[in-house]
């Protein structure tokens, strides 16, 4: 539509998926009230889930999923070379997501003992910026949808676009969400990025760090309150290393 005889110029997107479920994906395609507008404001090229044309005239690319063939690496350098801003979506893709998890087993036997004699090709878990350069990063499993069209606003209009830096434990306290580590659950909430609006201990769930890091998390405060509450480092490990977003983390 055009304005005082203007016609605003959309944003070619292409949305891939890599090794991941998908659900980040679904997420552009859930949020019925902003879908028709989102539609309207950018020219998908690209999106496996929304449309079947395939183009490799894109200006942004939003990259879903963690690596983990060599086929991807390539596929991977090649979209880079083709986008002029390259996102990664989600926490696969900004940390390897839970398929990291896959790395702390031997490949060769793992592979053999799902597959029997018929091994499929693979390699350990990648994040996105592992292969090659990653202009954004939206975590979150799934991701925030008004994050992405807060996105997408800043790269056509330059509109103001930045994560929270405060943990999820301010999210809680804004919903009234009793601390879980008063009810006996292991929270990753006070070193964890906000922005997802705390559903997990909402739910009653501990948060397991998907969004990754806050800005300057309080690393000492929280292993104390982990141990006086009594969690084993075992268990703190494996919540630190669910979505590996937290691999540089040594527990102290």
């Amino acid at each position: 539509m055009k304005y005082l005889g203007i016609e605003p110029q959309k944003p070619k997107i292409a949305v891939f998926d890599f090794t991941s479920c998908e659900g980040c994906e679904l997420q552009l395609l859930n949020k019925e009230e902003t879908l028709a507008d989102f539609l309207n404001a950018v020219e998908i090229m690209s999106f496996r889930e929304a449309s079947s044309s395939s183009s490799d005239d894109y200006d942004i690319a939003l990259i879903e999923g963690a690596v983990s063939r060599n086929d991807e690496v390539k596929r991977l350098e090649k979209i880079r070379k083709n986008a002029k801003v390259l996102v990664a979506l989600g926490s696969c893709a900004c940390f390897g997501g839970v398929n990291r998890l896959k790395n702390e087993f031997d490949l060769k036997s793992a592979n053999k003992e799902v597959y029997g004699n018929n091994p499929k090709e693979t390699i350990n878990v990648r994040a996105i910026k592992d292969i090659v350069p990653v202009d954004i990063e939206i975590p979150g499993c799934p991701v925030s949808k008004a994050e992405v069209e807060s996105l997408i606003c800043h790269v056509v209009w330059d509109s103001p676009f930045q994560l929270p830096v405060y943990p999820v434990c301010v999210e809680c306290k804004q919903r009234f969400t009793t601390c879980l580590f008063e009810k006996g659950q292991l929270c990753l909430g006070p070193i964890t990025r906000a922005g997802c609006n705390a559903p997990c201990p909402a739910g009653g769930q501990g948060c397991w760090g998907c969004r990754g890091p806050a800005v300057e998390p309080n690393y000492a405060s929280f292993f104390t309150i982990v141990k006086e509450k009594g969690f084993s480092d075992i268990e703190l490990k494996e919540k630190l290393n669910f979505f590996g977003a937290f691999q540089e983390v040594t527990i102290s």
